[in-house]
């Protein structure tokens, strides 16, 4: 049973046939790929965003936590709601998970943020700022974002406060109980 090809001049009179033709089309298409690429290596897949002032700005999430993160070169400050990080987030443990995104990218005392937090403790506002930066800094230098990405601070961690069910003391603790 002989089939004819109607886009070219090639003929198919069995599936070995067909499979040839298959064959030629992946490999024009990497090439041409391949070509793209050599032009402009550089290019990144992604473009940075930043506003009018030159900063790039992000959200970030964490249990009840909501910040606001603007990201912009400068000389490492970092103030959170006003205040500096040292005042605001006094525990050291805080101050590290804020300063993370920057270890891991080796961007240390290179970017001023500016952040609004709300909702939550302190452990979940900390949280969302190092979200909020993680995304900042990604979209400031969009060639880090595998870095961080791999790091995992780009995924927004979904973990919260279970609710209290009605008949419970919580959300699973049952209420005491007594046999008389």
């Amino acid at each position: 049973m002989a089939q004819e090809d109607t886009g070219s001049n090639n003929t198919v009179s069995d599936l070995a046939d067909l499979k040839d033709i298959a064959a030629d089309a992946p490999a024009a298409d990497a090439a041409e790929i391949a070509q793209t690429t050599a032009n402009n290596p550089a290019a990144p897949l992604r473009e940075q965003e930043l506003d009018a002032q030159g900063r790039a700005y992000a959200t970030g999430r964490r249990k009840d936590a909501t910040s606001r993160v603007w990201l912009k070169p400068g000389t490492g400050k970092v103030t959170v709601n006003g205040k500096d990080q040292e005042v605001y987030f006094a525990r050291p443990t805080l101050r590290l998970i804020i300063n993370q995104p920057f270890a891991i990218t080796e961007r240390e005392g290179q970017y001023d943020v500016v952040a609004t937090v709300k909702g939550g403790g302190l452990s979940g506002q900390a949280g969302a700022v190092k979200h909020g930066i993680s995304q900042a800094l990604s979209k400031y230098e969009p060639e880090l974002r595998s870095t961080v990405k791999a790091a995992g601070f780009l995924t927004r961690d979904s973990r919260v406060v279970e609710r209290k069910k009605y008949g419970r003391a919580k959300a699973r603790r049952s209420f005491q109980f007594s046999k008389r």
